[in-house]
C-alpha cells in the first residue's frame, strides 16, 4: 500500500514539474536566442529548451541548421541530438505521472501497439522523423515504465541522426551563399 502511495506522489511530483517547466520556458523563450554566443554548450542548451516543451513545438531544428553553418556540423549534431534526448524527458515523465490520462488516448495506442510490433526501433524512427508528435512517444514509453535509460539511448540515436541531417544542410546551405 506505501508503494503505492509513494508511486502516486512521485508521479504528482512529475507533472507539477513539467508543467512548471513549461510555464518557465513560455517565459523566457525570447530570451532563449542569446545562448548562441556559447558555442557547443549554447546548442545544447537551446536543444533541451526547445525540445522540453510537450505539445508546443518550438523551432529548434531551424537553430540548428543555421548554427551546421556557423560551427562545425558533426559537433552541432551531436550537442543537439544530446540536448534534444535530455529535453524529451519532459514528456516521458508526463507519460509516467499521467499514466491514465495518456492511456485513454488514440496516439497513445497506435505508438504503444507499434512499440509492441517494432520496439525500439520506433522511438528511434520517431525521433528521426522532424515531427511534433514525438511528445506521444515519450508519454508512452513513460506510460509503459520503459527504462529511463533506454528511452534516453533511443532518443539520442534517433534526435542526432535528425540533427545531423539539419546540422549539415544547413552547413551546405551556407556555402551556397558564401563566395
Amino acid at each position: 500500500m506505501k508503494d503505492k502511495r509513494l508511486v502516486t506522489i512521485v508521479r504528482v511530483l512529475a507533472l507539477v514539474f513539467v508543467i512548471g517547466l513549461m510555464v518557465f520556458l513560455w517565459q523566457i523563450r525570447d530570451q532563449v536566442k542569446h545562448l548562441e554566443k556559447y558555442g557547443y554548450a549554447g546548442i545544447f542548451m537551446i536543444s533541451i529548451i526547445a525540445n522540453a516543451s510537450v505539445l508546443i513545438p518550438l523551432p529548434g531544428v531551424f537553430f540548428t541548421s543555421a548554427m551546421g553553418a556557423i560551427f562545425n556540423p558533426f559537433w552541432v549534431a551531436i550537442a543537439a541530438g544530446a540536448g534534444s534526448a535530455l529535453g524529451e524527458l519532459s514528456g516521458y515523465l508526463v507519460g509516467f505521472s499521467g499514466r491514465i490520462v495518456v492511456e485513454r488516448t488514440v496516439w497513445h495506442e497506435r505508438v504503444e501497439g507499434w512499440m509492441g510490433r517494432f520496439g525500439d526501433i520506433t522511438i528511434i524512427l520517431l525521433a528521426f522523423i522532424p515531427n511534433p508528435f514525438f511528445d506521444m512517444a515519450g508519454m508512452t514509453a513513460g506510460a509503459l515504465k520503459m527504462p529511463i535509460y533506454r528511452f534516453l539511448f533511443l532518443t539520442f540515436i534517433g534526435k542526432t541522426l535528425k540533427m545531423m541531417m539539419f546540422a549539415y544542410g544547413g552547413a551546405t546551405i551556407s556555402r551556397w551563399f558564401t563566395p
